[in-house]
């Protein structure tokens, strides 16, 4: 069976799409680089996984990842099958697909950011999957793109842990080193400094251990 991940957010600018590639290129490395990894991109129109996948290949950047958009989402799900982990790159908003992905995904990832902006909306999206039958223990919060302050990040942190929620570990930051590694096709795990990369990996980290508790609860129910 595979693992499908969705990330998904109520508005853009949020970093889901960076986070969905984190996931992927932290994936495909398992065992040794022998897990098969699909991104779905979900936003067809705007297709900024699908691009990112092209300037990795240009670059030749490993681990490959495959990246394909899909106007429907019942056929990634379907499309899963052949693969170790399927990632649903949601659209940058949320719509009637999200609930959809909720539903079909094992752990459902919400980045957000530290301001109230950002948090009211993801805790709002939160709270209306879980009120649609998405269990609360497969749903996670990123903080994402946030800025120099541990305050404000701890601040964040708090408020989200507040609703109940998981809150992954770590955070991912606005940098230049993430931006310039996404031209260049690559993830947040991949760039040029050690100390970046180990906070992008910690948050993966974090959503694995979301996703291995979320399946030990599916498991004990069944």
């Amino acid at each position: 069976m595979p693992y499908i991940i969705g990330v998904v957010s109520q508005k853009g600018g949020v970093g889901k799409s960076t986070v969905c590639r984190l996931v992927a290129s932290e994936f495909a490395r398992m065992d040794g680089g022998t897990w098969d990894v699909k991104i779905a991109d979900l936003d067809v129109s705007q297709a900024t996984s699908f691009h990112w996948m092209q300037r990795r290949h240009r670059h030749g950047v490993t681990p490959e990842i495959r990246v394909e958009g899909y106007q429907r989402l019942e056929k990634a799900i379907e499309d899963a099958g052949d693969f170790h982990v399927m990632v649903l790159d949601g659209a940058p908003h949320a719509t009637s697909q999200t609930l959809k992905i909720g539903l079909a995904a094992d752990v459902v990832v919400i980045p957000t950011g530290t301001a109230l902006d950002d948090l009211e909306p993801a805790v709002a999206l939160a709270r209306e999957l879980a009120a649609h039958q998405v269990e609360t223990a497969r749903i996670v919060f990123v903080l994402s793109r946030t800025g120099d302050s541990d305050a404000e990040v701890a601040e964040a942190r708090g408020y989200l842990a507040k609703t109940g929620f998981r809150v992954a570990e770590g955070c991912l930051p606005e940098r230049t080193a993430y931006r310039r590694a996404s031209d260049l096709g690559q993830a947040a795990s991949e760039t040029a400094y050690p100390s970046l990369n180990g906070r992008a990996k910690a948050v993966f980290e974090s959503i694995v251990a979301t996703l291995t508790n979320a399946n030990t609860k599916k498991r004990t129910a069944a």
